[in-house]
């Protein structure tokens, strides 16, 4: 994946504030050419520096209230086929490998306390996977977020870092 540059990441925070913009539109408010706009857009979208667009739909709009992150500790060697059988659970909503005691950690969404039972006992299901512990998700207090990130790249922020 390429760095995003401080001209990308401009870009990318004009899309932050209207998503629906045009290319023409981005040109103009950022002062680029519109075929640099169009050719920057395609590298990102093709590199995966974008991420897919259901990121945004909401789970709990699904009818998905209930929210809880599941840690699964995985038998030795058997990691790939775990995610790989994860990935096909519909409520499994991310799988990140971690350090430490359990393997990975899973986001799940579920429509409530009884769904919420199913789905990990399909997780438990899954050869390979030993033990799981499970987290109910009460409140998120800061979303998913990369506009702080994008805006320091930009050059708007200060660089807080010790110096």
């Amino acid at each position: 994946m390429p760095d995003v540059d401080a001209t990308d990441a401009r870009l990318l925070l004009a899309l932050r504030e209207d998503p629906r913009a045009s290319v023409m539109a981005l040109s103009q408010r950022l002062g680029l050419a519109r075929n640099t706009v169009q050719a920057r857009l395609t590298r990102l979208e093709s590199s995966g520096a974008l991420g897919p667009l259901d990121r945004r739909v909401r789970p709990e709009a699904l009818g998905y209230r209930l929210g809880a992150y599941v840690t699964v500790q995985v038998a030795q060697r058997s990691l790939a086929e775990v995610s790989d059988a994860l990935a096909q659970v519909p409520e499994v909503l991310e799988v990140t490998g971690l350090s430490g005691v359990a393997d990975l950690l899973v986001r799940v969404a579920a429509r409530d306390a009884d769904d919420l039972w199913r789905i990990t006992e399909r997780v438990l299901s899954i050869p390979g996977v030993q033990r799981i512990d499970t987290a109910l998700a009460l409140r998120r207090f800061v979303d998913h977020r990369t506009a702080p990130l994008l805006e320091r790249a930009a050059g708007k922020a200060d660089d807080d870092r010790d110096g």
